[in-house]
């Protein structure tokens, strides 16, 4: 995977020797280092046409890391790595371990987020999937939606950090290589626009995906690779070889609203336009909150921490959080796409007409794994989802040559009779085989009837 030119951690040394005071000394370099910290940070990013926010400088991120991810190896490369890039950056950070599921998000759910300028996981993409709904389960979820965030790779699939390294434009990497990369993008702190899809279940509350949507091979795959997990990435090479070694088929109805040309040309109208930060305005409507002043407050209102310690911390609510009402009102934007699951499909829609799938896979990022290029096209605010089917009848070789060339993105140009790919603004998905997975983002939902629409630019990645 890393065939490119990996990004390496350089030191130069220069010596000030313009004063006789040692203490002088020191402090004019410490001048001229923030001065080409402000200088860089300075320099206006344009990606696709847009102009790049930035964070806040002194920029304070709360850093939140599940030690059991991927190999369980989180902690020592934030220790190896991280802690001091983000020290050398300036960046002044709380590190917050998860010690259980949803810790994250019931932590950010009730959090002071006037505290930080941004959260950032150190995990894989699961711990990012609780904090999206965390956020979005808010009562104030309009403003806190645009906190940004950020990723480091600390898990096994590591998808949505494969994807950001991708945007920047530089060579495929892996392993502790995508992790520098995705430090030194976090480092600079260009902010972009994301999209989130949300997605209704049958009986369960409705959730935010940031990532994928799975049912059939790929969520098998997923899921049943649980028990490699030690082996890191190599998990789902393993596990796609031993459900290739008994391929099933899915039985069931898919549906879909195809994004329309209409849709398109706005995505390229809006490439013309401009955002900006610092409280400067914004030709995008609605107005993006995508940095906030920095504050001198500490941070002692909410948790019992520092934001200028670096080391682990056992986060506790303060006794001073005020109490959410238990009547909880709905949150998230509204779906302007979608009808009720009980009821029929608008005359819009197109409805596929074989019912017997190997895979139905809805992706909104690049990267399905650090080293699947799943959607070549897909960037983070194009607001439509990349829908994938395998019809049934494909042969296992055939599969495996898909998967193969999915590692650089190749998948689409084997002209596979079994594959589809469309762009779609919404679908739905009715299972009608009694038993199966489905995944978003990697994490196992209900299994029944779903449908999903995108909203698009909804919340804000960090990309470098």
């Amino acid at each position: 995977m890393s065939s490119g030119v990996s990004r390496q951690r350089v030191e130069q040394c220069f010596r000030l020797a313009a004063l006789q005071d040692p203490r002088a000394n020191l402090e004019e370099a410490e001048k001229w280092a923030r001065a080409v910290r402000e200088r860089a940070a300075r320099q206006q990013q344009l990606r696709d046409g847009v102009l790049l926010s930035e964070l806040s400088r002194p920029c304070r991120m709360m850093l939140l890391v599940n030690p059991q991810s991927g190999k369980g190896q989180a902690l020592i490369l934030y220790n190896n790595h991280i802690q001091r890039m983000f020290n050398e950056a300036g960046i002044i950070h709380t590190l917050v371990i998860t010690e259980r599921q949803n810790h994250a998000r019931e932590l950010v759910k009730e959090a002071d987020l006037s505290q930080w300028d941004a959260l950032v996981i150190m995990s894989g993409d699961g711990l990012l999937y609780e904090v999206i709904n965390g956020l979005l389960e808010r009562p104030d979820w309009e403003e806190a939606i645009r906190t940004p965030l950020g990723i480091l790779p600390g898990g096994s699939g590591n998808a949505l950090a494969a994807s950001v390294h991708h945007y920047s434009g530089a060579s495929p990497v892996s392993s502790e290589e995508l992790l520098v990369s995705c430090g030194f993008l976090l480092c600079k702190g260009l902010v972009s626009r994301m999209d989130l899809v949300s997605i209704h279940l049958s009986s369960s509350p409705r959730l935010f995906s940031f990532l994928s949507l799975a049912w059939g091979f790929v969520a098998d795959v997923d899921i049943e690779s649980e028990k490699y997990r030690h082996v890191g990435a190599a998990r789902f090479t393993v596990g796609t070889l031993v459900r290739l070694a008994s391929l099933r088929v899915y039985k069931g109805r898919l549906a879909y609203l195809p994004a329309t040309k209409d849709h398109n040309n706005q995505q390229g109208l809006r490439n013309n336009m401009t955002v900006h930060c610092n409280n400067q305005a914004s030709s995008l409507t609605p107005p993006p909150v995508l940095c906030r002043p920095s504050r001198d407050s500490s941070c002692h209102n909410t948790f019992h921490n520092s934001c200028h310690s670096n080391n682990s911390l056992k986060v506790r609510r303060s006794e001073s959080t005020p109490s959410r009402s238990a009547t909880k009102a709905p949150s998230g934007p509204p779906d302007s796409l979608l009808v009720p699951l009980d009821q029929p499909l608008p005359a819009n829609w197109v409805v596929v007409p074989e019912e017997d799938f190997v895979l139905m896979l809805a992706m909104y990022q690049s990267h399905l794994a650090e080293d699947l290029l799943a959607a070549p096209d897909a960037v983070s605010d194009d607001g439509v989802i990349h829908l994938f089917y395998v019809r049934a009848g494909i042969s296992r070789t055939a599969l495996l040559r898909l998967f193969l060339a999915m590692e650089k993105g190749a998948h689409l140009a084997t002209n596979c009779q079994h594959l589809v790919h469309t762009k779609v603004r919404a679908l739905r998905l009715e299972p009608y085989s009694p038993k199966g997975i489905i995944t978003v983002d990697g994490e196992v939902v209900e299994y029944g009837p779903l449908q999903a629409e995108v909203h698009r630019g909804l919340s804000r990645l960090i990309t470098g």
